[in-house]
């Protein structure tokens, strides 16, 4: 398609007009770059140059104050040969796998439930996601009073229905800590798919129920062939955002049981910051750092790459 020229007053034609607006358009571009430099400084500053430097590190072996000694891949096939980084990595699956299935069911359930009466459960709503945006050490505070031996409200409850047999230590048995340390973080995780799901059910357009109950469907019928399917969306994104939270995840561990007891709740997370902070194996820790973050690629790029051609 040819160019179209503007004309002025005298009758002599002007440059295209396209070639007009390109250099309004450049001078944009040029704000914009201006505008995002400080973030990008930043960005670089806080993300970029710790991980360059943390793949950097993972090539040396550095033990306290003694001068590094570059090794190769020499701590990634001490890993690989590690009985606590390999169990570190079991529990780390276990971990991610267990809280994402939960958190993001029960958010799903529950999102489905207030879908019913919208205005009615706007409280609850509102009570369930504040605990996604309360600090995880505030959390394990909280749950240390739960699971205490002696006075927490898990054993309490399982006093007054007569099951004295049943009360135990449940941070402190290496068969129960895991579980018990994912029971209290679902708690808090349970939120945001309430809200990615229930924002999917409302997108919904009403003609889908109004034709479906024209049809004679019941409402169990339409919540399975219509809600569900159609709240997938909300699904994904909680199952993407939950499972990357549960990847890094670390202050709660902290703060109900340290990684024990005996490692039996230390993930790949907080194997790097035993190895680095308190063994003082700076190399060693930032090798199985690099390890997690090629698992977190390894989780994100596909669903990434799907959401974007969703978008295109």
């Amino acid at each position: 398609m040819a160019d179209v020229t503007a004309t002025s007053v005298d009758g002599s034609k002007g440059p295209p007009i396209g070639a007009m607006r390109l250099p309004r358009q450049l001078s944009q571009s040029k704000a914009a770059y201006i505008l995002l430099a400080p973030l990008l400084v930043f960005f670089g500053v806080s993300v970029i140059y710790p991980v360059i430097e943390t793949i950097r590190l993972s090539f040396f072996e550095i033990k306290g104050l003694a001068p590094a000694k570059a090794v190769g891949l020499g701590n990634y096939f001490k890993l690989l040969s590690d009985e606590n980084f390999l169990r570190a990595l079991r529990v780390t699956f276990v971990w991610s796998f267990s809280a994402t299935l939960f958190s993001v069911m029960i958010g799903w359930a529950l999102a489905m439930a207030c879908a019913l009466k919208p205005r009615e459960t706007m409280v609850f709503r509102v009570l369930i996601f504040a605990a996604y945006g309360v600090s995880e050490a505030v959390v394990g505070f909280i749950w240390l009073g739960i699971y205490r031996p002696d006075y927490g409200l898990v054993n309490g409850i399982l006093g007054g229905l007569g099951l004295e047999n049943m009360q135990q230590a449940w941070l402190g048995n290496p068969d129960t800590a895991l579980t018990a340390v994912i029971v209290a973080y679902v708690w808090t995780q349970v939120g945001l798919p309430l809200m990615t799901c229930f924002a999917s059910i409302q997108s919904i357009p009403r003609t889908y129920f109004e034709a479906a109950y024209i049809d004679g469907a019941k409402p169990m019928s339409m919540m399975r062939h219509i809600v569900m399917p159609l709240s997938l969306p909300g699904v994904r994104v909680a199952i993407f955002i939950n499972l990357l939270q549960s990847l890094k995840a670390f202050d709660l561990i902290y703060m109900l049981t340290g990684g024990g007891p005996v490692r039996s709740t230390e993930t790949v997370g907080f194997f790097m910051f035993r190895e680095s902070m308190l063994n003082f194996k700076l190399g060693y820790g930032a090798a199985s750092t690099v390890v997690l973050l090629v698992a977190v690629l390894i989780v994100s790029t596909p669903l990434i790459a799907q959401r974007t051609r969703a978008v295109k």
